[in-house]
This record gives C-alpha cells, sequence and structure tokens, in this order.
C-alpha cells in the first residue's frame, strides 16, 4: 500500500497560468465527440450551455483544473475559500485535484459537497479517483457522482470515451435535495484489497470489483455544469 497526502494552501489563482505545474490551473481542449461522452453523467441537452460564472476565477492555487469540452475555459469558474472549504460556481464540467492527493492500493478518499441553490435540472458532482495522465490525451480516472435526485453513478473515463460501470441509480442513503434545492452529501470511496465501496453520508449506497474501475491514481473532484455548491478538497487517507 502507498499513499500520499498533503494539505493544499485554498488561496485562489488566475486560470492564465501555464497548465505544466501542478500549482497552476489547467485548460485542456478536447473534441466535441469526448465533450458529449463525458457530459452524459449529466441530463445536458443542447439548449442548456454552460453559463459563465460571474467573477470567474479558475481553480485555486495548488490545485490543477481540466475542462471536458474544446472551447471551455476554466476562467469561467468561480472558486472562493470559505474557511477551509470552497464556494464554487460553474460554469463548464471540470476536475480539480493535486497530484500530491495521490494513492495506490488500500486507501479512502472522502470529501462534502453541498448543493447551495437548485440548478435548471439535475447536475452531478462527486469525487474522480485512479486519474493518471491527467494533463494528456490518454487521461484515465473512475469518477463517483451524486445528484439531487437521490442517485448515484459511477463510471470510468479512458481517454476520448467515458463508460458506465453504475448507470443513474437511486439508493436510500442519499437524500435528496430539498425544496429550495439544498441538500448535503459527505462522500467516500473506500478501496480495499478486492472490492471499492461507495458511501453517502457514512452510508454504503454501493459496491464493486476492485478490478471494475481505475484505483492507483490521483484523485479530486468533479463538478457538472452550471451548478453552485460548497466543496472541502479531497483528503486521502490509508485504508483500514
Amino acid at each position: 500500500m502507498k499513499t500520499r497526502m498533503a494539505v493544499a494552501v485554498l488561496a485562489l489563482v488566475s486560470a492564465g497560468c501555464s497548465p505544466k505545474a501542478d500549482d497552476t490551473s489547467a485548460d485542456t481542449a478536447m473534441s466535441d465527440s469526448t465533450m458529449m461522452s463525458m457530459r452524459s453523467d449529466s441530463m445536458e441537452m443542447s439548449d442548456d450551455p454552460d453559463a459563465a460564472a460571474q467573477g470567474g476565477t479558475g481553480v485555486p492555487a495548488g490545485f490543477v483544473g481540466r475542462t471536458d469540452g474544446e472551447g471551455q475555459k476554466l476562467t469561467d469558474v468561480r472558486y472562493k475559500n470559505d474557511n477551509g472549504a470552497w464556494e464554487i460556481w460553474t460554469g463548464p464540467h471540470h476536475i480539480v485535484y493535486s497530484s500530491r492527493n495521490t494513492a495506490s492500493g488500500t486507501y479512502r478518499l472522502e470529501t462534502t459537497i453541498d448543493q447551495v441553490e437548485a440548478p435548471a435540472h439535475p447536475e452531478s458532482f462527486g469525487v474522480f479517483f485512479g486519474g493518471t495522465a491527467l494533463d494528456q490525451p490518454g487521461i484515465k480516472y473512475s469518477y463517483f457522482m451524486v445528484r439531487g435526485t437521490g442517485e448515484y453513478l459511477v463510471k470510468t473515463r479512458d481517454g476520448a470515451g467515458a463508460k458506465n460501470v453504475v448507470a443513474w441509480k437511486a439508493a436510500d442513503g442519499i437524500p435528496k435535495a430539498d425544496a429550495s434545492g439544498k441538500g448535503s452529501y459527505k462522500l467516500a470511496v473506500n478501496v480495499g484489497s478486492d472490492s471499492v465501496r461507495f458511501m453517502v453520508n457514512e452510508k454504503q449506497v454501493g459496491s464493486l470489483a476492485k478490478k471494475a474501475v481505475y484505483t492507483d491514481g490521483i484523485a479530486g473532484i468533479r463538478v457538472g455544469h452550471n451548478l453552485h455548491v460548497r466543496a472541502t478538497p479531497v483528503m486521502v487517507s490509508a485504508g483500514k
């Protein structure tokens, strides 16, 4: 087992920095087919374009971001430091991560994401893990997403493609957003020696054979488009 953790600096950074350094924002364009494949984890329609966040900042200092699609910009995302967490307005679908949050073998990763207000239609947010080549065409990772409908999704991404491992599925342990659109979701992924368990608010909502997903690599947060959420940076700890 190997687990490496670090506490990242939670200051904001301009999205105009070089994409090659780990403490900068990265806005990597992809093909239209990739964008549509990745966006299948939402209910996005062609008449629902990304709405640039007012006062966009890019991702926080010490972290790297990558958008899903060609022409999307991290400057259309806004992050605001909020007592050790981030208030986030999107903007395009994107991931945010630090290579210091890298793990292999058995480990646990967790974050808490609160939906602050209702989106125009259900949109997803969650964590990714097992990330490799995140700034390259051969990008790979697994991701665990929830939305305010009380459902979760597990997918893997491999280069320009993404596939469902668990399609959108309701689970009793996932709360639905209230009438105002608010909901709180403590998300965790427990990677064991032969299985991966998915947790919401300390309740298991699903599990998979470890071989079904990528597990060794970088972990971070994935946020859907046109959302207003509050999230804590991913924490990685040794498995039990």
